[in-house]
């Protein structure tokens, strides 16, 4: 028996495929010069199973895939869940040994790679720009057999309190309620799959997704608007251009721009203000992955009056957190609250962790230790997610977030740990301590700022830590001091580093 045979699970393939058979003929991706209807990335996604079917690729397993935005990403994505199999994202700015390990720890089987990004693996590896088309030619068309099952894995890794990537482990049903929208985004989730066949009756929207498909945002809006029927409008070039962008736009007649922070919408905001833009049909933006400030959002709006703009709050361990209501302060979702340390929720005015209850993760792939703290189970058998960030309770129900307890700093949408860019400052000979911090940035949310005890030329510096670490990670500024301030307890002082600033 096939998925599209019988009743389908929430399986993300099942889910596609149930929008597929309603709506073939619809335009489902426009990646570059690639464009493919619903039936025709169905075709190829099932092209993608069969050949990895064909290598041992089976339920449970787990393919990585090292590109920039393309078709084939997403291909690739469809094609793995249609086999049972999680796709793990693999970040391209990771330099050798981080893809190392992120491979080791995930347990991949299989690699579908862009070639000038291929790593030296000793698993399966299919190159996108080389032997992929010849590996979908020679596959069968047709859909895998089935059942599949609403336990099946989605694997999203990012990283973790050392700085290590680490695997956030969902059942399919669970990510696609808590992050894909559930079948209808800003409302009550569908309770069977076979209801997203409704998409037919309403016109598509047209989504122009900016955030790399290796992010959470960049894959979970992609699957929003392909679970309802949309069209996704990826953008395919390595380095984002705000002119570029909005081109695009015109060409495809984007009706919603989706951004990562102030990094994209400022100069998207710049370009709007600078010439008009005749032909655009953009009614609404989001971005996820940094905050928006202010006065960006209200740039937006002037540009394009009444245009929506939601500034939405997310992580791996929590799917969709709520959306900026201004002035620091969020709008939870209802699956969400600020628990004490006791699990009782924060009263107005208190302070408390963020938590997520419901559909949230199972573990974390491969490390038990980390599952148990973050994925805890209350004295009332509630089982909840703990991210990490803290917040404030407001007397009008809305929180206002005050950090990370992890000491994640947030730049242009990529999450840097500062311990590990800490230690890899500590190995140059010329540093004898380091404390690393976010600076606050217009354009990037923060900037990576590093503080020094010793005495070292700041290019040197960078290219130390370029050795070890994605280009994101190393600092751009440095202070230099006589002596890195600790704790009592020996920890860095992270308050005294942001006052030295």
């Amino acid at each position: 028996m096939t998925a599209a045979a019988g009743a389908r699970s929430f399986n993300l393939a099942d889910l596609y495929e149930v929008v597929a058979d309603a709506c073939p003929s619809r335009p489902a991706l426009v990646a570059g010069s690639v464009r493919l209807t619903y039936a025709e990335l169905d075709e190829r996604a099932n092209r993608v199973a069969d050949h990895l079917s064909s290598i041992g690729i089976g339920p449970g397993d787990h393919v990585g895939v090292l590109s920039h935005n393309r078709a084939e990403w997403v291909e690739s994505m469809i094609g793995c869940y249609k086999l049972r199999a999680a796709p793990i994202n693999v970040n391209y700015r990771y330099v050798a040994d981080e893809l190392a390990h992120l491979l080791g720890d995930s347990d991949c089987k299989a690699l579908i790679a862009e070639r000038d990004l291929l790593p030296a693996v000793d698993i399966p590896v299919l190159t996108i720009d080389g032997d992929y088309e010849d590996a979908l030619a020679s596959a069968s068309p047709a859909r895998p057999p089935g059942p599949r099952s609403s336990d099946d894995p989605y694997v999203l890794y990012t990283g973790g309190t050392t700085g290590l990537p680490k695997g956030v482990v969902w059942r399919c049903e669970d990510i696609f309620i808590a992050a894909m929208g559930g079948g209808n985004f800003g409302g009550t989730p569908i309770t069977s799959p076979e209801e997203l066949a409704s998409c037919a009756d309403r016109d598509p929207l047209r989504a122009q997704v900016h955030a790399p498909l290796m992010h959470g945002g960049g894959q979970w809006i992609t699957w929003i608007t392909l679970t309802t029927g949309g069209t996704v409008v990826l953008w395919s070039e390595r380095h984002f251009n705000a002119a570029r962008a909005l081109e695009l736009a015109v060409r495809e007649r984007s009706q919603i721009l989706m951004l990562v922070g102030n990094g994209m919408a400022q100069p998207i905001a710049d370009e709007l203000a600078a010439r008009q833009w005749p032909g655009l049909e953009v009614f609404a933006f989001g971005s996820g992955g940094a905050p928006l400030s202010a006065d960006v959002k209200e740039r937006l709006t002037a540009a394009i009056p009444n245009a929506y703009v939601s500034d939405n709050l997310g992580g791996s361990e929590t799917g969709a957190m709520g959306t900026s209501i201004g002035d620091g302060r969020f709008q939870l979702g209802p699956e969400f609250a600020i628990l004490r340390e006791d699990f009782s929720p924060a009263a107005p005015g208190e302070e408390g962790i963020v938590a997520r209850t419901g559909h949230i993760p199972t573990a974390y792939w491969n490390d038990p230790a980390k599952s148990a703290a973050t994925f805890v189970t209350a004295p009332d058998g509630r089982r909840w997610a703990l991210q990490g960030d803290h917040a404030r309770v407001e007397e009008d129900g809305t929180v206002t977030l005050l950090g990370r307890g992890s000491l994640v700093i947030n730049t242009g949408g990529e999450k840097v740990f500062a311990e590990e860019v800490e230690t890899v400052l500590r190995t140059h000979p010329a540093v004898s301590d380091a404390i690393v911090i976010g600076a606050p940035d217009d354009r990037l949310g923060h900037r990576v700022t590093a503080v020094i005890a010793g005495k070292a030329a700041e290019e040197d510096l960078k290219t130390h830590c370029r050795q070890s670490l994605a280009g994101y990670k190393v600092p751009r500024a440095f202070h230099f001091v006589d002596a890195v301030q600790r704790t009592p307890v020996g920890k860095p002082d992270y308050a005294w580093a942001r006052s030295m600033l």
